[in-house]
């Protein structure tokens, strides 16, 4: 049986930039206007896109020694910057909102990433893409405090990449809330939260890179929020939440090079477009 660790292939679809090769190809500029000497482009940049979850977080800058010209120790270069009260108050509430999502793994292939719960139905959403790579397989979630449910798929929607779950009343999830559409702004900090490579509950810090940004995942081409919050497989289909707790998308690729993981280069589907997906295929599924 094939498990796909943490969702995702470490190579992924192709995230095609306006400022690449028409091939998808780019290199790293060198002084003297971006070519070697004799001509040649330095080493190639291949900017693929890899279907992911999230990763850890540390919620503060590490403090470091510098050592003085005599090599003696020197006076600290940093001192750890303290954790944003909100950031923290933001994580506790998110946390208990945030599931393992497991599909397939009896008799093929399985693939694993996160959900959360949306509404006190119990309805949560998660990437399709978890899904379809988990065969079509029966969907195991699993709570923060350790509880596994079955899960019923509710509905998917391809196109989007996203796909509704439901568990029953008796677990009793939290929702979490969802930011207003076109509150999102470059700049202000952001959490990622998932079971990145399994690690349930983990919470990775950042800021919106960028808005609107127009990316290509299989056939569809999509626009997406862009965050540096470490982002890695098993994170996809985990939040992407504000300094005030909310929702702003839904973690789901990142670019990485030569499928390195993590570069700070991710991509979460603006919570407009989830809030529409989710009450279309609720609507339809009850």
């Amino acid at each position: 049986m094939a498990v796909q660790t943490g969702l995702g292939e470490p190579r992924g679809p192709w995230f095609i930039s306006p400022e690449l090769d028409p091939d998808g190809r780019g290199w790293w500029d060198a002084p003297g206007g971006g070519r070697e000497p004799g001509g040649r482009r330095p080493g190639r940049l291949l900017a693929a896109l890899a279907v992911v979850a999230l990763s850890a977080v540390s919620g503060a800058v590490a403090g470091g020694v510098v050592a003085s010209r005599d090599g003696a120790p020197g006076e600290a270069a940093a001192s750890a910057a303290p954790v944003p009260a909100e950031l923290v108050t933001a994580a506790e509430r998110t946390v208990p909102g945030v599931v393992s999502v497991l599909a397939g793994g009896t008799t093929g292939s399985s693939a694993t990433g996160s959900g959360f719960a949306i509404d006190d139905q119990q309805h949560l959403i998660t990437n399709d893409h978890i899904l379809a790579k988990g065969g079509g397989g029966p969907v195991t979630v699993e709570l923060p405090d350790g509880r596994r449910f079955a899960a019923e798929v509710v509905g998917r929607e391809p196109r989007s990449d996203l796909a509704v779950l439901k568990v029953p009343a008796s677990a009793g999830l939290a929702p979490l809330p969802l930011a207003k559409p076109g509150a999102t702004r470059v700049g202000e900090p952001v959490l990622a939260v998932g079971s990145p490579l399994g690690l349930a509950g983990t919470v990775t810090a950042g800021i919106v890179s960028a808005l609107d940004r127009q990316v290509r995942l299989g056939n569809n081409r999509h626009s997406a929020v862009q965050t540096d919050a470490s982002i890695n497989p098993g994170n996809s289909g985990g939040p992407l939440v504000n300094a005030r707790g909310e929702v702003v998308g839904v973690n789901t690729a990142i670019a990485t090079i030569d499928g390195n993981g993590s570069i700070g280069i991710g991509f979460a589907i603006p919570i407009e477009q989830v809030q529409q997906t989710a009450d279309t295929i609720i609507g339809k599924g009850g």
